[in-house]
């Protein structure tokens, strides 16, 4: 791989400053689109290194019952894959920096056109995919071409994962490792940095890529205990908490969503501040 993403710059400059990443996951259009790329908007001020950007399904299987009904609720409002892509090109028109990373599952692309998606995805600015449910062995069908686009690709490791399978699932990633520090689903447990560490060590002598934490972080706590032994903290549901704790009894955002989701972001990325690796 030869070209050079706001990932990898991100992560060279934290390294350089001697800290580690905030990752801030959201649903593309939860609650509705306007509200969503408001929250999108103003979360690298808020405190976010890094974006998760979740590209809404009717099935997902590896999320949790929040991301879910963040889905859910995206969907109903008429969020589709193409719209996902404009709020990206939109966020771009303000934000060159930060990055953005598509999270999903493979059905949304496929639908699209994996070479009419690729295509548009660069041109809005998204810089990594995240697809769950296409494992190393599927690399034709979106990993290799999205990374003769341009576009990082990052597979997902977790306690379950071998020795064995780890230089198979290493082979083709980029931008960064992420490290599901649970067995299980989004949003239902968690685990301490002492209980994955021996993990993520073996990760990274593995490759040279950084890892992310992901699953289970909620706290600023939380993101200093990771970033303590990873490049990157990542927290999903309890921001996507936030949002539907703002929502009227018909899903519709009530004053200060917004404003409680930025907040809530800065209070994640105080925990930065203590640590330094």
């Amino acid at each position: 791989m030869s070209f050079e993403t706001r990932i990898d710059r991100l992560f060279k400059n934290l390294k350089d400053q001697g800290r580690g990443a905030l990752g801030v996951y959201v649903t593309a259009g939860d609650p509705d689109f306007d509200t969503a790329q408001k929250i999108l908007n103003g979360l690298p001020e808020a405190g976010a290194d890094m974006i998760e950007f979740g590209m809404p399904f009717s099935d997902p299987m590896a999320d949790g019952p929040a991301i879910q009904a963040a889905s859910l609720r995206a969907l109903a409002n008429g969020q589709t894959l193409k719209k996902t892509i404009k709020m990206v090109r939109n966020f771009r028109t303000r934000d060159d920096v930060t990055p953005i990373v598509l999270m999903g599952y493979f059905n949304p692309i496929y639908a699209y056109g994996v070479d009419l998606f690729l295509e548009h995805a660069c041109e809005a600015g998204v810089d990594g995919l995240i697809v769950v449910d296409l494992p190393p062995e599927e690399e034709n069908d979106l990993c290799l071409p999205a990374l003769k686009a341009g576009i990082s690709f990052i597979f997902l490791t977790a306690p379950t994962t071998t020795d064995a399978r780890l230089p198979r699932v290493l082979e083709n990633a980029s931008g960064f490792i992420y490290y599901v520090s649970i067995k299980g689903i989004t949003g239902t447990a968690s685990s301490t940095a002492a209980q994955i560490k021996p993990n993520i060590d073996r990760i990274k002598a593995k490759t040279s890529l950084p890892v992310a934490v992901g699953f289970g972080i909620k706290t600023a706590a939380n993101v200093a205990e990771f970033t303590s032994i990873a490049e990157a903290a990542i927290v999903g549901t309890a921001v996507v908490n936030i949002i539907a704790d703002h929502l009227d009894d018909d899903n519709r955002a009530q004053a200060g969503l917004v404003e409680a989701v930025h907040k809530f972001v800065g209070e994640l990325a105080s925990g930065l501040r203590e640590t330094s690796k």
